[in-house]
């Protein structure tokens, strides 16, 4: 599927779902189609691999990956505490991120 969809991205604007709870497929992916832009869900309540998605995900330049994780900003809090929980577990999760490319030498600006 993912190659049919390779094929078709002749403008830019196809991308690709691929779980963080699958990593290994993930890097082969990514493999296949070093340029797509890709959609990682599955951080989070559905214990994804984070660090393995990342370093699989990414492309080349350390980026075309988006990781998300929304039930684990949705549900942070079932309090009054809910917008300040929601954005800690927010930049928790792009700190994290950020740390894994940093490892890998991709920076960010």
């Amino acid at each position: 599927m993912a190659l049919e969809a390779s094929g078709w991205n002749r403008y830019g604007n196809v991308g690709l779902v691929l779980g963080a709870t699958y990593p290994q497929q993930l890097s082969e992916v990514r493999r296949l189609c070093p340029e797509m832009p890709f959609l990682v869900p599955g951080i989070g309540a559905q214990e994804g691999a984070l660090e393995a998605s990342v370093r699989g995900g990414v492309d080349a330049n350390g980026r075309r990956a988006i990781i998300s994780s929304s039930r684990g900003v949705l549900y942070a809090s079932r309090n009054a505490d809910f917008a300040e929980a929601a954005r800690k577990a927010a930049q928790n999760l792009r700190d994290a991120i950020n740390r894994i490319l940093s490892t890998e030498g991709h920076e960010w600006p």
